[in-house]
Order: structure tokens, then C-alpha cells, then sequence
């Protein structure tokens, strides 16, 4: 079976896309590509939860066209056979203290679009569970990468899984892309080329020493961050300074560096495959491999650095179609494992 996996992330750099085949056991990926928002559209989807109740719910259905629109062109451009559609969507609220998370661009409006069976919304029900509804990636790592001790994923939010006492348990790790990218924009840069600009400043101890004592970090797992915590919590220290920009840059992959290497240390792993937007970011990596040199790190191929987010979601909505667990309490807390994910439109005959 072919599924063409959606994800968009919380860094906002764009949409991908990666069709990929479950048929043999393992996975393949056909062919794989990302969109990048535009100004408009980036500006949109970073306000929308200020919005309006009707700003939100047009903003969910335009999403949707916009998702079936570039669909449908990378299918006629690569000229693809795709059975089902797997959409992440794009997060705008996940509080899950008061059992909330919401995605948007709406599953409906993409299988009208692009005439295909859809499998959306994957969180909501982990949520009613009781879990975090995040992060969801885990079952793909035990399951297509368990060769590796853990995974870790360096988008917007950083997040890692691997293995204790027979189980698969996940979390996020603090705030990643999310900031560095908000610092880049001030640079007039989308992002910071392999934290050229931060190698270039200076850590700053003592904003250092305050982020790595807000309260989210002495949390136990499960345990999961969202927009709304990291405007409320986190960014206001890099609004209220008089730093340079470098400066903040250097501070915040210092700062990252140190959590993902306190979990690392804590966790015993040796080997760790690295991927998302952060993963090429060599002077974030090199500052994690300093402070942490006992571990391995693994960066694989350029397509599985950019897209194993798509290409496990591709995998949730494959064992959603085949009815089968893609959620894992032992990763969201949630009170038992579940079959995440609404399905619209119908499997094709034949």
C-alpha cells in the first residue's frame, strides 16, 4: 500500500510530503518533497489561535483546500499511484492539562480535494484517553528504527524515544527549532544555516541557568510541550533582553545541547539516530556531542533527516487503514494503547 504522509511541523518552514510503500514489511520512500509556506500563509498559521471561533474554523477548511491543492500537484508532477492520504495537520492548541489538542486542515475538505481516502486527526483520541496525545512517532521508531538504542528529532520542539524495562517511552525535550528559528528571523533568515550565527555569539550563564530551571525540565515523563507553553514560559526570556542576537543564538543551542544531554545521560543510550531540521544544524550537534561525548550520534541520509516525521505518519495512517495499534500508552500515558485517527473518504476497489 502507498501512503503519502503529511506533516507539518511547529518550526513553520513548510509542508512535507513523502509517499511511501508498506507492502514488503519494511517501508520505502517514493518520492518526498516540502512545500515552504509563504509569508502570508506562515504569518496566518502562527496567529491563528488569537483568532476568532469563525477565523479558526475557516482557517481549518482553507488549510485543507491548501494541503489538497499541493497534494494533487506533487502526485501529477512525480506521476504517483497513492492509495491513502495520512495528514498530521497543523497544531494550533495542545493543552493537554485540560484535555486539548486541535490540528487543522481539515481531513474532509483534503479527500474532496484530491479524491482520496484520508486518515487525520491522530491526537485528539490519546487525548480522551487520558494520554498527552504526543508524541506520536515512538511506535514508528520501535518498529522501522529499533536497530538504534534511541531516536531523537530536532524540529520545532525537540522530542526523543527508546526503550526502559521492555517498553518504548517518549517525551519532549525542550524547545528547539521554534526558538532558533524566531531568533534567525530577526537576522532576516528563515533559519540559522548550520548555526553559523550562533557559533559566532557567546552564552550568556545567566539566561542559561534561568531556562534550565524552569519547572517543565524536573517534570517525569509523560510529559509533552506545545505552542501556548513555550510563548507563556519560554520565548518571553528572549523578548525581555538587551542581548545581541547572536548572543541569544548561542545561548539557546547551549541550552538545548545541555537538556538533550542530561536526558541522554540519563537514560544510558549509546546510539542515537538523529533527525528533522536540527540534525543539520552541525554546531548544535557538536555542542550535544561535547557535553555528552559517551554517545554515538547517527545522521542519516538527508532524506530521512527531513523526512521520517512524513514517513511515519505515512505509518500510523498504514495501521490505521489495517486497524491496528499506532498509539502507545506507554508513551502518552494515555490508559491504554488505541487505534488513533478519522478516516474519510473510501479505499478504492481494485
Amino acid at each position: 500500500m502507498n501512503i503519502l504522509g503529511l506533516m507539518s511541523g511547529t518550526s513553520l518552514d513548510g509542508t512535507d510530503l513523502a509517499l511511501c510503500n508498506f507492502d514488503d514489511g519494511g517501508y520505502r520512500i517514493i518520492a518526498a518533497t516540502t512545500v515552504p509556506y509563504d509569508d502570508e500563509l506562515r504569518t496566518r498559521l502562527s496567529s491563528v489561535e488569537q483568532s476568532s471561533a469563525l477565523e479558526y474554523a475557516k482557517a481549518n477548511v482553507e488549510l485543507g483546500h491548501y494541503y489538497g491543492k499541493i497534494i494533487n500537484a506533487f502526485i501529477d508532477e512525480k506521476q504517483l499511484h497513492v492509495d491513502a492520504i495520512a495528514s498530521h495537520g497543523h497544531t494550533i492548541f495542545h493543552q493537554t492539562q485540560i484535555g486539548l489538542t486541535t490540528q487543522i486542515g481539515d481531513g474532509n475538505t483534503i479527500a474532496a480535494e484530491t479524491g482520496l481516502p484520508v486518515v487525520y486527526d491522530f491526537r485528539t483520541l490519546d487525548v480522551a484517553l487520558g494520554g498527552q496525545g504526543a508524541p506520536l512517532v515512538p511506535i514508528g521508531d520501535e518498529l522501522l528504527f529499533g536497530d538504534y538504542d534511541a531516536c531523537l528529532n530536532l524540529g520545532g520542539i525537540a522530542n526523543i524515544s527508546y526503550r526502559i524495562d521492555g517498553r518504548r517511552i517518549s517525551f519532549d525535550v525542550c524547545p528547539c527549532n521554534m526558538v532558533l528559528n524566531r531568533l534567525a528571523a530577526r537576522l532576516g533568515l528563515a533559519y540559522d544555516p548550520e548555526g553559523r550565527n550562533a557559533r559566532l555569539g557567546n552564552v550568556n550563564n545567566y539566561l542559561n541557568e534561568k531556562l534550565n530551571n524552569i519547572d517543565y525540565y524536573s517534570i517525569n515523563s509523560p510529559k509533552s510541550l506545545g505552542k501556548e507553553w513555550f510563548l507563556e514560559h519560554f520565548w518571553p526570556w528572549f523578548e525581555d533582553t538587551k542581548m545581541s542576537t547572536k548572543d541569544l543564538l548561542a545561548t539557546a543551542v547551549e541550552h538545548i545541547a545541555m537538556q538533550i544531554a542530561l536526558t541522554l545521560r540519563s537514560s544510558g543510550v549509546k546510539t542515537l539516530l538523529v533527525t528533522g531540521g536540527g540534525a543539520l544544524n552541525s554546531y548544535l550537534i557538536e555542542r550535544i556531542s561535547s557535553i555528552e561525548p559517551s554517545v554515538n550520534i547517527i545522521i542519516p541520509d538527508k532524506l530521512i533527516v527531513n523526512y521520517k516525521e512524513a514517513l511515519i505518519f505515512a505509518f500510523l495512517g498504514y495501521k490505521r487503514l489495517k486497524n491496528e495499534i499506532n498509539t502507545l500508552s506507554s508513551v502518552t500515558g494515555a490508559k491504554v494503547d488505541s487505534i488513533g485517527g478519522a478516516v474519510s473518504g473510501l479505499l478504492k476497489k481494485g
